[in-house]
């Protein structure tokens, strides 16, 4: 099978087209930066329907993972890369002629603030979604299954916090923030969520392109997670050991946490840097994820799919932990 991976040079997209070159597939890759992978190479932006074109010729199937990803930003930005490059991206693969899209959502999309706790997939919400982020996610996930249709099957596939070794996004900053003294838990960290290791989302990503057209698959969406619900303070210091760096030591109230997001997210919108800033150093959004459980059902993924998480929580620390140790310099370490 011919398959097309967009957002290639992010950490997951690359991933998963690694994982498909090992299984032998034909793989096609769609980024604006250098991927560096023993394949066919397509750069440019998704948004730009000769770019996608290119993109899109000959394949079979598309993972589509290419996205901004922030806790803040311009939201028109959001609008302009989720949601204006997914409805590209899937005019030009249908017209192509594939067969199979894989939309790689959120399960944020579905996320209106309460606890989920041993949630299924429930509608893609933009209205109730939190950020800008997770709206325009909602967005382009209802307009890649509302696609879905005989020769042209569509699934959504929500991996839940992804992380592991080269992890430069979740993992990363959470160090980032250790090792500058940042970083801290909200309500004691007492919150229950659920994560998954990278190479169990890589798996399930493979295994959603191969059944995509199976009546159970497609036109649904899926969230996707080890399984293996800990607190958010077992979470963060573990991954703080394991990089070598300042476990959290303090921890602040929800409510102090949740207005010095809101006071930075206005102040970040006049920020001299604009989007080179960065993110705020905590936004209502991050607040609320990091003090309210989430974690998900996971049989009728695994049932569909007919997938299984390889990689435990523990292995995935283990292999982390060993990551690091090659960072280090031999004074270091």
């Amino acid at each position: 099978m011919r398959v097309l991976v967009t957002g290639a040079s992010g950490f997951l997209g690359g991933a998963v087209a690694r994982g498909l070159l090992d299984a032998g597939y034909d793989v096609t890759v769609l980024q604006r930066s250098a991927s560096g992978l023993p394949c066919r190479e397509v750069r440019g932006d998704i948004t730009d329907r000769q770019v996608v074109d290119e993109a899109v010729s000959g394949v079979d199937a598309v993972i589509h993972l290419a996205a901004k990803v922030a806790v803040a930003g311009d939201h028109a930005e959001f609008t302009r890369i989720n949601v204006a490059g997914t409805s590209a991206l899937i005019e030009a693969a249908r017209a192509a002629g594939a067969r199979r899209f894989v939309q790689v959502s959120s399960p944020s999309v579905a996320h209106a603030g309460s606890p989920l706790v041993g949630a299924g997939a429930a509608p893609a919400n933009p209205m109730t979604a939190h950020g800008s982020y997770s709206r325009t996610k909602a967005e382009s996930e209802l307009i890649a299954l509302a696609a879905d249709a005989p020769g042209f099957a569509v699934v959504a596939i929500r991996p839940h916090l992804v992380w592991g070794p080269g992890d430069e996004q979740l993992v990363g900053r959470i160090i980032a923030r250790a090792r500058a003294g940042r970083l801290f838990l909200i309500d004691q960290g007492v919150a229950l969520i659920d994560t998954t290791v990278v190479d169990n989302a890589v798996s399930a990503l493979i295994a959603s392109v191969e059944h995509a057209e199976d009546q159970a698959v497609h036109g649904r969406a899926f969230v996707v997670s080890n399984g293996q619900p800990r607190t958010v303070a077992e979470l963060l210091t573990r991954m703080a050991r394991a990089a070598g760096a300042p476990e959290p030591a303090r921890s602040v109230p929800f409510r102090m946490a949740w207005l010095a997001g809101f006071v930075a997210e206005r102040a970040w919108r006049h920020h001299p840097r604009g989007e080179q800033a960065g993110d705020p150093p905590m936004t209502t959004f991050l607040a609320e994820q990091l003090a309210t459980a989430h974690w998900f059902d996971q049989r009728e993924t695994r049932r569909v799919l007919g997938w299984e998480p390889t990689v435990g929580l523990d292995e995935g620390f283990h292999r982390l932990a060993a990551w690091y140790d090659t960072l280090r310099s031999p004074v270091e370490a």
